[in-house]
């Protein structure tokens, strides 16, 4: 249940003011593919497309474009990930996992914006300037990515030990 709600958390955030990026997707997206279930991987896939849709058509009045399936396939790929970090996972691994899911969006998306958009030459120069653009929201986003990533796969050790902790209090009254 707790994937589901962070997805549904990191969909709503994206409607949001949200400075620099500095949102839950990449965490929502890692912890739905390590806990949430393997049949219902589409689930978190299609609201994040469907918001981006209703972000560019209706919120932003832009054109939908071939990046952005750029942008679905990330999600996708960012799912697989989580699967492969399971159940049972440790925190190096985890933190491994947000930090190649920014540096990865970061990489792919500035390389979609400067092949599709005329703002950048198109040669290494360009690239270089695309990649130079996004950097003060690469900052933002991947200390977002790693404090959500961390904060969602520590929420249910700390939900188990406050469970634990109430049950064994109650455990003692009960004694009593």
């Amino acid at each position: 249940m707790l994937a589901y709600l962070f997805v549904v958390f990191a969909v709503a955030v994206r409607f949001m003011p949200h400075p620099w990026m500095f949102t839950p997707v990449v965490g929502s997206l890692l912890f739905f593919g390590a806990r949430g279930s393997r049949r219902q991987l589409w689930i978190p896939f299609v609201l994040l497309a469907a918001s981006d849709v209703a972000l560019t058509k209706l919120v932003y009045s832009y054109p939908f474009s071939w990046d952005h399936y750029v942008t679905f396939a990330w999600y996708a790929a960012i799912l697989w990930l989580g699967t492969r970090l399971g159940y049972e996972t440790k925190w190096l691994r985890v933190i491994g996992a947000a930090l190649a899911s920014s540096v990865s969006f970061y990489l792919i998306t500035n390389l979609t914006s400067w092949a599709w958009l005329d703002m950048y030459p198109k040669n290494l120069s360009g690239v270089l300037m695309s990649y130079a653009a996004g950097l003060p929201f690469f900052r933002h986003a991947l200390a977002g990515d790693l404090i959500f990533t961390m904060a969602m796969f520590a929420t249910p050790i700390a939900l188990r030990a406050l469970s634990g902790a109430f049950g064994s209090r109650g455990d003692h009254a009960a004694a009593a």
